[in-house]
């Protein structure tokens, strides 16, 4: 069974008497354990097709499943449950608490979701372990560097055992040869079975994914393997 299934989304916005097609009718199957690159232009939809796949928006029209339920027709409370429980974000602006340290941002989500203290401290000593920050989990956000920083948010987004990683533009903020080593990670993520979806513009990027769908004009331009995958150390290259 797909873990994400797409069929025939259409996203449809109203800008005042005019109606813009963001996605058109947008059929796409994502599999378990899949690392997905998704390109675009800016404009093309990729953002829109995020957003849905994130459970932070609805379709116009079509079916969207995930881990085989349908939520396309969820409203916001049910589709926050989802997100909760399904889906780890890993934002280009890291958005971490300021004031908070890296242990008690990387257990946020365990908070919102009611778990014990002693077992979401427990979990989030052991994703803080599993990026290589088992040594800053005291430090705030203004005590790391920006892979840190990073880092600590993808921590953030493996807590809770999602589904599935959504990255959006995870490089953007950083160096290339901090890149190197956040790209790095992705691969060893998925290389242990996490589903790993990433949303970029840059070719550099998306060729350390699997699979690489693009789109253009809220259409799937392409859809296809990656050839030759780069090894995360030629990224800086």
């Amino acid at each position: 069974m797909n873990l994400i299934r797409l069929e025939n989304i259409s996203r449809r916005y109203q800008m005042g008497a005019e109606t813009i097609h963001a996605l058109r009718d947008v059929s796409l199957t994502i599999d378990r354990s899949e690392y997905v690159a998704i390109m675009g232009p800016s404009g093309s939809g990729k953002s829109t097709l995020m957003n849905l796949l994130g459970c932070l928006d609805t379709p116009t029209s079509g079916r969207y499943e995930l881990n085989g339920v349908n939520v396309s027709e969820m409203d916001d409370n049910q589709l926050a449950e989802i997100r909760n429980r399904e889906i780890g974000f890993v934002f280009q602006t890291f958005n971490l608490l300021p004031r908070s340290n890296a242990l008690h941002n990387v257990e946020l989500p365990l908070i919102y979701a009611g778990v014990a203290a002693e077992v979401r401290r427990k979990a989030a000593l052991e994703a803080l372990s599993q990026v290589g920050l088992a040594d800053r989990i005291h430090h705030k956000p203004n005590e790391l560097s920006g892979g840190q920083r990073q880092r600590v948010a993808i921590a953030r987004a493996l807590v809770t055992s999602p589904s599935i990683i959504l990255a959006d533009e995870p490089t953007g903020n950083l160096d290339s040869n901090t890149g190197t080593e956040i790209m790095a990670l992705f691969e060893e993520l998925s290389n242990h079975g996490n589903t790993i979806i990433v949303v970029t513009h840059e070719e550099h990027v998306a060729r350390h994914a699997e699979r690489v769908v693009r789109i253009l004009d809220g259409l799937i331009a392409s859809d296809e393997q990656v050839a030759g995958r780069v090894a995360a150390e030629e990224y800086s290259k």
